[in-house]
């Protein structure tokens, strides 16, 4: 880490400049690394119990521990909704929970951790890129702090999304690219970070196009063309090998009795749109308003930033990944997921660093003479829009993560899983139908995987799983349903669902009112 955050910020003066050092780091390590630990302390606290568990964190983990496990890509059939990539590199991260997990323990919350390390590194590469963009040490730090401390932040960051490690790959790809060496070699690298994000989630691809502006940016004039052909080169050699992998099981072209690579292409982007963001009736609505709740600045502030921030030659790759982002989440006929803002979360935070030092340098030099008092006078000026700014952004950032370090919304759950684990017996010749957030805690508890321990989009949608119910009386073949907000909210086209929690009689409850959790034993 040290050899790189070193290297000065590639503008002239610096490079000239004799480097303040303490114990033998620049003070751009020093700086980074209490960033780091300060992200660290903040987002580690209380990681297991906020926020909620959601039903997409714990497939990504079951689909992880199918790989770790020899199971394939799934516990189930692997469909190729998202490339496999992503979920692997949180299998080979599973050791690190591994360490703290007791047996009483939520998995899916306890898993958190395997976040942490991913977070520390996407943090250090925020701040490598604001100094290899020019920008001072405090907007560097400005930079880190808009992308790991707002609330926003702090409770998506958290979670095991893939969209959380396709950022620090792309991130890398763009420090590469920035490389004050401009050697061929970052190029090429910085191909495979891009490819490698993409290959995390799928819909990262979208940057690209400003990774191909950083590389004209950057590149040597007389070594640009090799440069090009190295990057593409390396993107494309590893992005080839997703359709290769699907050719090679004979599940690239749709056909009758399999999954394909393209009936997954073609439903991803036929799904239902969740409507605009300006729909006030829509999903998407709903979700760009739920980022706005955690945290307006960032979001507002960095649209704001992303045009302007298209003026100045070196914010402009950040602000195009921004902007082609931002575009994508705007369109009304596509869907957009919570987790999207993830991804465009480092570039706003550039941005809006960058601009803040364009502003900064306007109030101290526009027009500036050398007269002391002058001096004085824009410096206070800077002193209080910056005091002005905290006095507005910081108790609200401060009250959120107050929120995300002392709630625990995953008690239910948590109650709900040692529940099981004490009171049902013999789970291995028994069913129980469970969201994600539950799958691997009954796995863990001894029911068999995919057949015992049952994922309830499963039981209607998997043609296997729907099949081997069939053979022994449907929902009659159920023992037990955990009935969650997740499963009350999807079971309007999974009838076999609904007829198990139409005859079925609760054990035991936890919670209250819309977030309840109810223990279900089928009535046969």
């Amino acid at each position: 880490m040290s050899t790189v955050l070193d290297r000065p910020a590639g503008r002239a003066e610096i490079a000239k400049a004799r480097e303040t050092r303490f114990l033998g780091r620049s003070m751009d390590f020093w700086i980074c690394a209490g960033l780091v630990a300060v992200v660290l302390l903040v987002q580690a606290w209380n990681i297991a119990d906020y926020p909620t568990v959601s039903d997409d964190e714990g497939t990504y983990l079951a689909q992880a521990w199918a790989v770790q496990h020899g199971m394939g890509m799934a516990p189930y059939t692997y469909w190729f909704d998202h490339p496999p990539l992503g979920w692997m590199q949180v299998a080979a991260l599973s050791w690190i929970p591994a360490l703290f997990f007791h047996g009483h323990q939520l998995i899916v919350a306890y898993a958190r951790i395997v976040m942490l390390p991913v977070t520390a590194v996407s943090t250090i590469l925020v701040y490598t890129l604001a100094r290899r963009m020019t920008l001072p040490r405090w907007a560097a730090a400005l930079a880190v702090g808009f992308f790991a401390l707002s609330p926003l932040s702090v409770t998506l960051q958290r979670e095991i999304f893939l969209d959380n490690f396709a950022v620090v790959w792309m991130l890398g790809a763009f420090t590469l690219m920035y490389s004050p060496r401009r050697h061929l070699w970052h190029h090429v690298a910085s191909g495979l970070c891009a490819a490698i994000a993409v290959l995390s989630k799928e819909t990262m691809l979208i940057a690209v196009p400003a990774l191909v502006v950083a590389l004209w940016q950057n590149a040597g004039r007389s070594t640009r063309k090799y440069s090009f052909v190295g990057f593409a080169a390396a993107l494309s050699l590893v992005l080839i090998q997703y359709p290769l992998y699907a050719l090679l099981k004979g599940e690239l072209f749709e056909g009758n009795g399999h999954v394909s690579l393209i009936g997954g292409i073609v439903y991803q982007m036929s799904r239902p749109g969740s409507g605009s963001i300006f729909a006030v009736k829509s999903s998407s609505y709903a979700v760009f308003h739920a980022w706005l709740y955690y945290d307006s600045v960032l979001i507002v502030g960095g649209v704001i930033a992303t045009l302007i921030a298209l003026a100045f030659r070196h914010l402009r790759p950040v602000a195009i990944a921004a902007a082609l982002l931002t575009l994508v989440a705007m369109r009304p006929s596509g869907y957009l997921p919570a987790m999207y803002v993830i991804q465009v979360l480092p570039f706003f935070a550039l941005v809006l660093a960058g601009i803040a030092d364009r502003l900064v340098a306007f109030l101290l030099r526009y027009r500036a003479r050398p007269v002391f008092s002058e001096q004085i006078v824009r410096m206070v000026l800077v002193g209080l829009v910056a005091a002005a700014a905290a006095f507005y952004v910081v108790p609200k950032w401060v009250s959120g993560d107050r929120v995300a370090d002392t709630a625990d919304p995953n008690a239910g759950y948590q109650q709900a899983a040692t529940w099981v684990a004490a009171h049902v017996k013999d789970p291995a010749g028994k069913r129980i139908v469970v969201d994600d957030g539950l799958w691997l805690d009954m796995v863990h508890d001894g029911f068999h995987p995919g057949r015992g321990a049952i994922y309830f989009f499963k039981v209607d949608l998997d043609p296997s799983v729907k099949n081997a119910l069939a053979k022994h009386g449907g929902w009659r073949a159920i023992d037990y349903i955990v009935s969650t907000p997740m499963i009350r909210q999807n079971t309007f086209d999974l009838p076999t669902v609904q007829a198990a929690l139409d005859h079925s009689r609760v054990l035991v409850s936890f919670g209250t009112g819309a977030n309840q959790i109810q223990i279900r034993e089928i009535n046969r």
